[in-house]
């Protein structure tokens, strides 16, 4: 089989072990994130944004069924409009990924949220793109990027970690068989070796220094129902036995 894209490469027995540990995090990860707009960002043909239930989603990509047609670097979404972006796989295949994260940043509103999916070099995946890297195939042709330093740019950009996770522990075999064979390594992998798995996720928000979210006060809307207002006494006065009320 020619590995003309990444999309291609998913397909095989690789790719399809790779796939299933990362929709499983993302489905995760998404469900709990809410706002009005969120936007996958490559890879259309996989919708990690099945589990989110965000009003709008769409997906963004160069080529594809999609909803926009654009690159990562340059993304035609006005400031502050996006609640949510994905990035499966972006950074590493993109000329300039710093550039593609000024972006996600610029689109995010205040508190937004970025989820990244990204190769480890620091694995047997980044061991194994050291040999085949000069054959030019996907996905050992990419710049992989380290969590450290994805967290790094993140915290340029103004954004907080909030979440991670490595998975994907076995060695990059061709076959299902060898893949099977090599399934313990992910039983034992989180507890063992936990940064040297083959892939890695991670969230970053969107913090705006000196922003503070006002919400309702209702503590003190109740303790005021609760209280009593006073009531004023007016005097009494009892003339010749008649009762007059002052």
């Amino acid at each position: 089989m020619s590995i003309l894209s990444l999309s291609d490469w998913l397909e095989t027995p690789q790719g399809s072990y790779l796939l299933r540990w990362e929709q499983a995090k993302f489905d995760l990860m998404v469900a709990d994130i809410f706002g009005y707009n969120a936007v996958q960002i490559g890879l259309p043909e996989y919708d990690f944004l099945r589990g989110n239930r965000i009003p709008f989603r769409f997906h963004c990509a160069r080529s594809g069924d999609i909803a926009v047609v654009a690159e990562g670097g340059a993304l035609p979404f006005a400031s502050a409009s996006i609640d949510l972006v994905l990035l499966p796989h972006v950074l590493e295949f993109s000329r300039n990924p710093h550039q593609v994260l000024r972006e996600v940043e610029r689109v995010l509103v205040p508190e937004g949220s970025v989820i990244i999916a990204g190769f480890n070099p620091l694995s047997l995946w980044g061991l194994r793109r050291l040999v085949a890297r000069r054959s030019g195939s996907y996905p050992w042709r990419g710049q992989y990027l380290s969590v450290r330093r994805t967290k790094d740019w993140l915290a340029l950009l103004g954004f907080e970690t909030q979440a991670g996770s490595f998975g994907c522990y076995a060695p990059a075999f061709a076959s299902t068989k060898w893949l099977e064979r090599w399934g313990f390594m992910d039983k034992a992998g989180d507890r063992w070796w936990p940064i040297c798995g083959g892939a890695y996720i991670i969230q970053g928000i969107k913090r705006v220094q000196g922003m503070r979210l006002i919400t309702p006060n209702w503590r003190d809307a109740r303790a005021a129902a609760k209280r009593l207002s006073p009531v004023a006494q007016r005097g009494r006065q009892v003339t010749g036995g008649v009762q007059k009320v002052e």
